[in-house]
């Protein structure tokens, strides 16, 4: 049977790829830093499993060490160049788009073909990792069709894979960071504590005053965690279960989607949400990297305010 551990080895050798160029790259005067923060990344994939607990807190230790005290540089392996790059594209028109188009249809093959194929009793591939599985050999049938049709070096993946990694930075890892945050306030009863806190310090004896903190509540939330999702069960536990839908009787669905969505608008206005907001400045070589950031708060200030009066006006609504 095929399983995660299979993903995680492609994954754990693609960072440790990345780490070797790095470290031959004379041109970065921060090769090592990237060494090291590729490796280690590389190595939580390849034996993340075999740490135990303290050797993993130390591996993420090193690395937001390494980021925070900004030893990662950028890349700026050979490639090729514009004029190259727009005879290319003439020649190969629409079939340039090949490799891309396969992902899909690899994905959809395995999910809907490959799963369900059992060898002797044994499922082909774990079920409950289809997804993940079929898009890692979509990336692997995708890559062998664009190095044919292309005719590229065999080295250049890893050199472009290195030279965009790099860009991106470490914010490439911030989305992962912060789920498992979520998933550690979660446990430790965080939500409750939440609750705690908003029935003894904030007015929420009103229908208007509640719903307002619970919007509120989960955009700011939100902006701290980077993430609706893990913002979700802490505010949601805490405030809209007890207050909004125990005591005053909202509907659970109205309150949720709501709710989720008001999360969705501090996702809009932090850094911590790093794939909606760095990475695109960062490679589309913006100068400002928070101008993402800059342009939607006044669409999620919005957002926000509808949120909160939609909520107050349908989720009592019989």
């Amino acid at each position: 049977m095929i399983k995660l551990g299979a993903v995680y080895l492609l994954a754990g050798l693609m960072f440790a790829g990345f780490a070797v160029l790095s470290v031959r790259d004379r041109e970065n005067p921060r090769r090592f830093g990237n060494t090291a923060f590729w490796a280690l990344v590389g190595l939580s994939f390849l034996a993340g499993d075999r740490l135990g607990d303290l050797g993993n807190g130390l591996l993420v230790l090193g690395l937001s060490l390494l980021a925070g005290f900004g030893q990662l540089g950028r890349s700026n392996p050979a490639t090729t160049s514009g004029a190259e790059r727009q005879v290319l594209a003439q020649r190969f028109g629409n079939r340039l788009f090949i490799p891309a188009l396969i992902l899909p249809v690899v994905v959809g093959v395995g999910v809907l073909v490959l799963k369900p194929i059992q060898i002797g009793g044994v499922a082909l591939m774990d079920p409950k990792q289809a997804t993940l599985i079929s898009l890692a050999l979509a990336v692997i049938i995708g890559l062998t069709t664009a190095l044919i049709l292309l005719r590229q070096p065999l080295a250049s993946p890893l050199q472009e894979g290195r030279r965009l990694i790099d860009t991106v930075s470490w914010a490439a890892l911030l989305p992962q960071f912060l789920a498992a945050l979520g998933a550690v306030f979660a446990l430790a009863g965080v939500g409750a504590q939440i609750g705690h806190l908003v029935t003894a310090w904030l007015p929420v004896d009103t229908r208007l005053a509640a719903v307002t903190v619970y919007c509120v509540g989960m955009a700011a939330f939100t902006m701290l965690l980077g993430n609706a999702f893990a913002a979700f069960p802490i505010l949601t536990g805490g405030v809209a279960i007890p207050i909004l839908v125990n005591h005053f009787g909202g509907n659970p669905a109205v309150v949720a989607s709501i709710g989720m969505l008001s999360g969705f608008c501090g996702t809009l206005m932090t850094p911590l949400a790093a794939n909606f907001n760095l990475v695109p400045p960062a490679l589309l070589e913006i100068p400002d990297r928070y101008a993402v950031i800059k342009a939607q708060v006044p669409t999620a200030v919005l957002m926000l305010t509808v949120n909160t009066v939609l909520m107050y006006v349908l989720a009592f609504s019989r």
